[in-house]
């Protein structure tokens, strides 16, 4: 059953500012990124303080068990800190530091997923 010309609009604005929302949750603030690299070394700090508290757990050296929680939460906080280019790599194009490259519409196999389903939207909704 097709929907009324009322609905459509409903439905259509409810997308719009569905799209708005969800832009404003996944953007990184202030344009800080994750650090894949900083993700990596954290881990590995996580799994080796694990492995310490699981060692001084074990021995009953209970120094040894806090200085591994010690390096376990510095490895949490490591994965999770920006990269330190971070104001730089945001996206901008070089020579025009006012027009974020996200902004432009990626093309080819460069651009996302969602990228990619949201231009198949677009083509499908100006079809009808």
């Amino acid at each position: 059953m097709p929907l009324s010309e009322q609905e459509q609009r409903l439905l259509d604005e409810m997308e719009r500012h569905l799209m708005n929302k969800d832009a404003d949750v996944v953007a990184p603030r202030d344009g800080q990124t994750l650090s894949y690299r900083n993700i990596v070394y954290g881990t590995i700090l996580v799994l080796v303080g694990l492995g310490g508290l699981v060692f001084g757990v074990s021995s009953s050296l209970i120094v040894v068990g806090v200085i591994a929680f010690v390096v376990m939460v510095a490895g949490v906080v490591l994965a999770v800190t920006p990269a330190r280019g971070a104001a730089s790599a945001r996206g901008t194009v070089p020579g025009d530091s006012s027009t974020p490259a996200a902004a432009k519409k990626p093309t080819g196999s460069s651009s996302s997923f969602m990228d990619r389903m949201n231009d198949r939207w677009d083509r499908r909704q100006g079809d009808h």
